[in-house]
């Protein structure tokens, strides 16, 4: 078990296939994702990493946050989750994970939070049939009809699927597959649909019906860190040139 990875969703699009054959995929963006806290089971009980993503304003952080932030070497983020992870899945506080922690063709479930629809009836809701159309029905075709029993038990049954509020759930899409990534553009291409709407942040975790791939990079992918500039040495003065410079002088100083 590996860590996942926190995005968020541009849109949908489509590619092309060798064949021709176009796919629609969803674009996942990956906004500079940082380890930010470690739980270990001696102090927490469990293995997780704690990721975050976004560059959120210090002004707009309340002060623990700051500390919390501050601990790991890290901007403050907009956007925090865990991943549970095992003993020897850890990564160092403050690396940054990049697109290709996942390859082409790995399966994935991608968790978010789903649109919300407000208050919705029971055909749009649960997918009812609906009344009949004629025959003694007015006024109430799209209603769901009976909802208990008579005197024996005289309520309705918790539970019952009936007019509600719709959508705005915490929803898992599973075994979605990886088109591509590009580490350098910090892009992710699904194939099909992922819940949420544009803009909002999803969880990549690795499937769970579905074996990770071999060359699926682990503990993870981090960016490597930029390599300090060489510092340039001091010029030093060879003995050809200070006795040009000393002639130069007293000829400077007999004139």
């Amino acid at each position: 078990m590996r860590s996942g990875l926190i995005a968020k969703k541009v849109g949908m699009t489509r590619v092309f296939a060798e064949g021709g054959k176009h796919v629609p995929v969803t674009v996942l963006h990956v906004d500079g994702a940082q380890v930010v806290a470690h739980k270990t089971v001696e102090k927490d009980g469990y293995n997780a990493l704690q990721l975050g993503a976004g560059t959120a304003k210090v002004k707009r952080t309340t002060q623990p946050m700051r500390g919390h932030f501050a601990k790991a070497k890290v901007e403050p983020k907009v956007k925090l989750a865990e991943f549970r992870v095992q003993e020897d899945g850890f990564i160092d506080l403050g690396a940054e994970i990049t697109a290709d922690h996942y390859v082409a063709g790995q399966i994935v479930d991608v968790t978010s939070t789903s649109k919300g629809k407000g208050f919705a009836g029971a055909m749009k809701r649960w997918n009812f049939g609906g009344l009949r159309a004629s025959h003694g029905v007015s006024i109430s075709h799209r209603s769901h009809g009976s909802t208990g029993q008579c005197q024996d038990p005289g309520r309705v049954f918790k539970g019952k699927k009936m007019a509600g509020h719709y959508g705005d759930e915490r929803k898992t899409e599973q075994n979605l597959e990886i088109v591509s990534t590009s580490a350098e553009d910090g892009i992710i291409l699904v194939k099909g649909a992922v819940p949420g709407a544009k803009n909002g942040w999803v969880l990549i975790n690795d499937a769970v019906k579905k074996e990770r791939p071999a060359d699926a990079p682990y503990p993870g992918a981090v960016k490597a860190a930029a390599a300090p500039e060489p510092e340039s040495a001091p010029e030093v003065e060879t003995p050809a040139e200070e006795a040009q410079v000393e002639e130069t002088a007293a000829t400077e100083n007999e004139e």
